[in-house]
C-alpha cells in the first residue's frame, strides 16, 4: 500500500480515479488544484503523486517543482491530454516519474503507479543504504571504512544506549578518545555530560581529588568545596584515558563506584550517590597488570563489560586515502588554502610508512606537509621526514608507479597492496599451509584461495592443495 496524492481540477476524475487508487488497496487524499495539494503535502509525505499538467493557478509543472523541493523523494507522475504529450515529456526530463494521456483507462493507471511506487521503495532504501554507509565510513570523526573499523561501529551501534561500561584498548594514537566519544555522542546519553579524565597526567592525590571532588580543609590547598568529575558527569560519562595509571587505592575507590553507585569527597565521611557510564582506555595489557598484581581483577571484570579494540594503522592502511582526504580538507580550511589532492605516487608513499604514531602521527604528518606545500597539489617532494626517506626507498623498491593513476585507482592499489602482504605474511607463518591460514584468517578454504589469486599471490611448490 502507498500514499497517494491525486491532483485534479475536475471533480469527475478526482472520484473516479481516488475509487480506483482505493480498490487497489492505497491510501488516497485528494486535491483540487496546487495551493489544496501543498497544504496537504505540509501534512504528511505522499509516497506518489499524481498531478494533471494543465490546472487553474497552479500547474502541474510548478507543482512539480514544489513537491520535489519539499519531498525530493515523493515520485510525481503528470496526467495530460494527447495534444500536450510534449509538454509531458518536459515535465519528465524536470523530474517527473512518467505520464498518464488522456482520455485513460484504469488498467494504464493502475501499471504506471504500481512502478512508480516500486521507484519510490527503491529511492528510501537507497537513502537507508547510503546513511549506513555513511556512518559505516565516518562515525563521529572516526574515519575509515575497513572491515576492521565497521566491526568497531557495530559494536558502537549495539552499545551507545546503553548504561554499560566500556574498556577501550588500542596503541598510542589510534584513537581511543574518538571512540569513547562515539559511544556516547551518537547514543541516547549525547545530550548528557561528557567529561574526559586524564589519568596519567595527574599525581595520584590531585587525581583523587578531580575525580571525587573534596571537601573545604581536606588538606592545605583546600580553601572550598570542590565538585568532582564523577558529580559532574552524573547522568552521563566519564571517560577514564590511561587507565593503567590508577594507584590501587584509586582502583579501590573506582570500584566502589561502580559496585554501588556511591563515593565520598576527599575529607568527606557521607557518602553521594551518582550514575555514571564509564569509558576507560589503555594502550597497555591490563590481563597482564592482573596477573601481575597491579590491576584489580573484579575491577578489571567490570569495566571489560564491552571491549573494543581500536586497530592500528598499519593494520588498516587501506582508510588512509580516505584519512588523508579528511586532513587535508580540514588543514584547506585551517589554513586557508586550496590543495586539491594528494599525487597517487605520494599516497603510495603514505601507505609504505608503518605508522607507529597511528593516526595522530598522520594527522601531524600532514600538516607539516600541508604547510611547505606550494602547489595545489601534495606531491612526492613535498613529503617530510620520515616520509621523505621511504619516497626515496619506494622509487626503485616498494611502491610502484602511480603517478598516472588517478586517485581512486590508486586507492584500490594501495588496498591491493595491503591484501598481498597480509596473505603473504599469514601464509610465511603458516608455513605455506593453505588449511591452517584460512582457518586463522576466518575465512573458508574456497574463498581463501579466490582471494590470494586476486591478490596475485606467490605460490610455492609446498603449499598444501
Amino acid at each position: 500500500m502507498a500514499t497517494i496524492l491525486l491532483v485534479d481540477d475536475e471533480k469527475r476524475i478526482r472520484e473516479g480515479v481516488s475509487r480506483a487508487l482505493k480498490a487497489m488497496g492505497h491510501d488516497v487524499a485528494t486535491a483540487a488544484d496546487g495551493a489544496e495539494a501543498l497544504d496537504s503535502m505540509a501534512e504528511r509525505e505522499p509516497d506518489v503523486v499524481i498531478t494533471d499538467l494543465f490546472m487553474p493557478g497552479m500547474d502541474g509543472i510548478q507543482l512539480l517543482a514544489a513537491a520535489k523541493e519539499r519531498h525530493p523523494r515523493s515520485v510525481v507522475i503528470i496526467f495530460t491530454g494527447r495534444g500536450t504529450i510534449e509538454s509531458a515529456v518536459s515535465a519528465i526530463k524536470d523530474g517527473a516519474f512518467d505520464y498518464i494521456t488522456k482520455p485513460f483507462n484504469l488498467d494504464a493507471v493502475e501499471v504506471v503507479v504500481n512502478r512508480a511506487v516500486a521507484h519510490r521503495k527503491l529511492l528510501v532504501e537507497n537513502a537507508s543504504l547510503k546513511d549506513q554507509i555513511g556512518r559505516a565510513n565516518s562515525y563521529e570523526n572516526i574515519i575509515g571504512g575497513s572491515e576492521t573499523m565497521r566491526d568497531v561501529y557495530r559494536v558502537i551501534d549495539r552499545i551507545k544506549d546503553t548504561w554499560t561500561n566500556v574498556l577501550v584498548t588500542g596503541e598510542s594514537g589510534s584513537g581511543k578518545e574518538l571512540v569513547a566519544r562515539a559511544v556516547h555522542f551518537s547514543g541516547a546519553f549525547k545530550h548528557k555530560p561528557f567529561v574526559t579524565v586524564d589519568c596519567a597526567s595527574l599525581s595520584e592525590n590531585l587525581l583523587e581529588s578531580e575525580l571525587f571532588g573534596h571537601a573545604k580543609g581536606a588538606f592545605t590547598s583546600a580553601h572550598r568545596d570542590k565538585t568532582g568529575y564523577f558529580e559532574t558527569a552524573d547522568g552521563g560519562t566519564v571517560f577514564l584515558d590511561e587507565i593503567a595509571e590508577f594507584s590501587s587505592h584509586l582502583q579501590t575507590r573506582l570500584l566502589r563506584v561502580i559496585q554501588e553507585g556511591e563515593f565520598s569527597r576527599v575529607g568527606e565521611t557521607a557518602s553521594r550517590r551518582v550514575k555514571v557510564r564509564i569509558i576507560a582506555a589503555t594502550n597497555r595489557n591490563l590481563e597482564q597488570a592482573v596477573r601481575a598484581g597491579a590491576f584489580r581483577e573484579d575491577l578489571f571484570y567490570r569495566l571489560n563489560v564491552i571491549s573494543i579494540n581500536v586497530p592500528p594503522l598499519r593494520k588498516r592502511i587501506e582508510d588512509i586515502p580516505d584519512l588523508v582526504e579528511f586532513f587535508l580538507s580540514k588543514f584547506n580550511k585551517k589554513f586557508g588554502r586550496n590543495i586539491s589532492s594528494v599525487s597517487s605516487d605520494a599516497l603510495a608513499v603514505f601507505a609504505e610508512y608503518d605508522w607507529p604514531g597511528n593516526v595522530r602521527e598522520l594527522e601531524n604528518l600532514m600538516e607539516r606537509t600541508f604547510i611547505f606545500c606550494d602547489d595545489d597539489v601534495m606531491r612526492v617532494h613535498h613529503l617530510q621526514e620520515p616520509l621523505k626517506t621511504i619516497a626515496g626507498l619506494a622509487k626503485t623498491e616498494a611502491v610502484p608507479d602511480l603517478t598516472d593513476l588517478n586517485y581512486k585507482d590508486a586507492k584500490e592499489a594501495v588496498v591491493r597492496r595491503f591484501g598481498r602482504e597480509y596473505f603473504e605474511e599469514l601464509l610465511e607463518k603458516c608455513e605455506g599451509n593453505i588449511s591452517e591460514a584460512a582457518r586463522r584468517s576466518g575465512i573458508d578454504r574456497g574463498c581463501f584461495y579466490r582471494l590470494i589469486k586476486k591478490f596475485n599471490v606467490d605460490r610455492p611448490e609446498f603449499f598444501e592443495e
